[in-house]
């Protein structure tokens, strides 16, 4: 049973983490718990693309997911010792990269992902930003080599995704084998 944090950042993109949020509740048997945190931009962009306030509903309803404040510095998962292991930042903003990338530990977002970098655990950031200058390359690059990892939010298209969900979880299931959770899923080369 692993713990897990789960931050939502205020870039356009907030299909997935919708879809990201549904996928781990399937996973219910692998999860001990879910730490959230959502930015103000974060609600304003789910409220805006998906025209509902559903994370509030969700959140409401599966008790293992738990949303804090952005500024809640006493989140169990701004210490080491709470051993959250996984760290996924969906979707995540060049700006909040940035933060990260440097050290500004400025509120829970970035506080936890410095905690999950100096506790050597797994950090995934689900860039949705496009395109690259080479102050985000070099951002990305100073993420990979304290030991993250960029996913970007790169649907592909193998799989014939009927709806925006369906194209939006082959981001989601990438992050989610990328975190290390068993996830049935469609695979290429394999038979559905």
């Amino acid at each position: 049973m692993r713990k897990i944090v789960v931050a939502v950042g205020g870039s356009s993109g907030s299909i997935y983490a919708k879809v990201l949020f549904d996928r781990l509740q399937k996973l219910d048997d692998q999860i001990a718990s879910v730490g959230v945190v959502m930015s103000k931009n974060a609600k304003f962009n789910w409220t805006y693309e998906l025209e509902d306030e559903s994370y509030e509903q969700f959140l409401e309803d599966h008790p293992k997911f738990k949303l804090y404040d952005k500024m809640d510095f006493m989140a169990p998962f701004a210490s080491g010792s709470a051993k959250y292991d996984t760290m996924i930042v969906c979707p995540c903003s060049m700006g909040l990269m940035a933060r990260i990338a440097t050290g500004v530990s400025n509120d829970l977002t970035t506080r936890a992902a410095d905690v999950i970098f100096k506790e050597r655990r797994k950090l995934i950031l689900v860039i949705r930003d496009t395109p690259y200058s080479l102050i985000h390359i070099n951002n990305m690059k100073t993420i990979t080599e304290s030991g993250g990892i960029i996913c970007p939010a790169s649907p592909s298209f193998y799989s014939k995704p009927q709806d925006f969900e369906a194209l939006a979880a082959t981001v989601v299931d990438r992050v989610i084998d990328l975190a290390g959770f068993d996830l049935d899923s469609y695979r290429w080369g394999e038979d559905e």
